[in-house]
């Protein structure tokens, strides 16, 4: 299944960031995470098998302490891939 990232919003509902396959394959999910979560918010990677039913969406929350794979950062582009070579 594919991954997804969550995080607790402004409201103190979860979003989801749903990546497309596209963005995977050339950034990687952490990578994603961190440039798409708001700066400061902890977040989570988890498989989209985990996500509630959609009608029971508004009823889920997340205990902050399980946002736990990383923080958003500061910058909302990717940053430059430095070359190896």
């Amino acid at each position: 299944m594919a991954q997804v990232i969550i995080f607790k919003n402004d409201d103190g509902g979860v979003s989801v960031i749903h990546p497309t396959q596209e963005a995977l394959d050339i950034y990687g999910i952490e990578a994603i995470a961190l440039k798409d979560v708001p700066s400061g918010k902890p977040f989570k990677i988890i498989d989209s098998s985990e996500l509630p039913d959609r009608s029971q969406r508004n009823q889920w929350d997340v205990d902050e302490a399980d946002l736990n794979d990383g923080v958003g950062a500061e910058y909302s582009t990717f940053p430059e891939v430095q070359n190896a070579d």
